[in-house]
């Protein structure tokens, strides 16, 4: 038995009821909307880790000049160079990946969605989820596979909608972190990396694509939030 059995049948359990409940109001698309309170219930369940990365990242952004300078200092001494910037952050009680506790959290809860939509059966039953569908596309079905039918075929569409609006998240993700990336590859992939989430959504299932989509929102009405209000409260 995976350690995942357990969690998936929760979730079939929970997603199979939300969608029943919203059916009479959203009609066909309720389990594509139960996806999506089944994620804005997991995101505001890791409100509390937000709050604590949007104060690490505020630290981090003041700590940025004194990073770069270290960086200009030790260019030749990495390993001096990765005991000071560490001393710095320590200092300020904070890390570098402090602001990825939210993402690195959720992590279990998408590989739920994802094996929930890929798996033939849940519990010993059929996976009734599988036959879902969002405007005509299958909620367990990735747009690799879809793609030999057509690319402008109804169901390749949703996805490419799908695509668009994570294409649009990066950008924002991108331009955010170049705010506060320090120099260097590591600023390279932190201001590319948002680019690569458009691509791992072509491969994985519908569901995990929306679930995907919508944390994504989440997370940039979050920061937005959060980090206006740290700032004030600091000022």
């Amino acid at each position: 038995m995976s350690l995942l059995d357990v969690p998936v049948s929760i979730a079939y359990a929970l997603v199979t009821a939300l969608a029943a409940g919203i059916h009479p109001v959203v009609g066909g698309v309720a389990t594509a909307a139960a996806i999506i309170v089944f994620t804005l219930a997991v995101r505001l369940a890791m409100l509390p880790l937000a709050v604590s990365a949007a104060k690490g990242e505020r630290v981090r952004t003041r700590l940025l000049p004194q990073v770069q300078a270290l960086q200009k200092r030790h260019a030749g001494d990495p390993r001096r160079l990765q005991r000071e910037t560490a001393a710095l952050y320590e200092a300020q009680g904070t890390t570098p990946l402090s602001g990825c506790l939210p993402m690195f959290a959720q992590m279990p809860f998408f590989m739920v969605m994802y094996r929930l939509f890929t798996s033939a059966t849940v519990a010993g039953h059929q996976n009734a989820l599988l036959a879902h569908t969002l405007l005509g596309a299958p909620l367990g079905q990735n747009w690799v596979g879809l793609v030999g039918g057509g690319l402008l075929t109804p169901p390749s569409l949703v996805f490419l909608g799908l695509f668009a609006l994570m294409a649009a998240l990066a950008v924002w993700s991108s331009r955010r972190a170049a705010r506060t990336a320090p120099a260097g590859a590591a600023g390279v992939l932190a201001r590319v990396a948002p680019f690569g989430t458009v691509v791992f959504t072509a491969f994985v299932p519908l569901a995990a694509g929306l679930y995907l989509l919508v944390s994504g929102v989440w997370t940039a009405a979050e920061r937005a939030v959060l980090h206006r209000r740290t700032a004030a409260s600091a000022g």
